[in-house]
């Protein structure tokens, strides 16, 4: 069983998590209307919502906005060439686009998302991962969310830095001007407002994953490093 800081519980079902009753019914209800409330993980989540099918939250109560111009992502770590990218940079890589479900761990989702971006595997590559390297830690603007995932996972081709969706530039409240998209997890992992990559030797559970969410959160229910369903049933 994995707990929140306030007790509420995720209980694993034959290997798959499923988000405690009151925080999924709570947090559905308050989506109804834009409200700032003290969420299930002692932070503030606000939700608004404006846009079709999505619930827009933020842990800080307030979103970090950026400029196009301003926009700047550090890849730092274990990697041949530590690099700052401009907006223009990542625009002017070779783009990749598709439409897909964005599914939330709370239980509401969005069919057929068009997103817009670079492939995680394409930075890393230009980066230069070195052989030490395990996973990636994630940063955001809003100084306070955080993400993971490890190599293998961010070598999957439907996990971006997306810098368009629903097909116009993603949104402040989307996460814009940069966002990461974790096509096969729920959203939690698709982190907003995307400051810095780090190639690290170890997994560094995100905020959301030090509050009782599972570090491998697939959409399918499965918390192991790998999606048995992406790897033949081969854990």
């Amino acid at each position: 069983m994995t707990t929140t800081s306030n007790g509420e519980a995720g209980k694993k079902r034959d290997g798959k998590i499923a988000v405690g009753r009151r925080v999924f019914l709570g947090m559905s209800a308050l989506g109804l209307g834009g409200i700032v409330f003290e969420g299930p993980f002692n932070s503030v989540l606000q939700l608004i919502p404006w846009w079709p099918g999505f619930r827009i939250y933020s842990i800080t109560g307030s979103y970090p906005h950026i400029s196009d111009s301003d926009y700047r992502l550090e890849v730092s770590g274990l990697v041949n060439n530590p690099t700052v990218f401009t907006l223009a940079d990542l625009k002017a890589m070779p783009s990749t686009s598709f439409s897909q479900e964005f599914q939330c761990v709370t239980g509401w989702t969005v069919s057929n998302v068009k997103w817009e971006g670079v492939r995680l595997s394409e930075i890393l590559s230009r980066a230069g991962v070195q052989e030490s390297a395990v996973a990636l830690s994630f940063e955001s603007y809003d100084g306070a969310d955080s993400e993971s995932l490890t190599l293998y996972q961010a070598q999957l081709p439907d996990v971006i830095v997306a810098y368009r969706m629903l097909g116009a530039p993603v949104t402040t409240e989307h996460g814009g001007p940069v966002r990461l998209y974790v096509g096969p997890m729920f959203g939690y992992k698709s982190l907003k407002w995307l400051s810095a990559i780090r190639v690290v030797d170890q997994v560094i559970p995100g905020y959301w994953e030090q509050n009782g969410y599972p570090v491998n959160g697939w959409r399918d229910g499965s918390t192991g490093p790998t999606d048995q369903a992406l790897t033949g049933g081969a854990a």
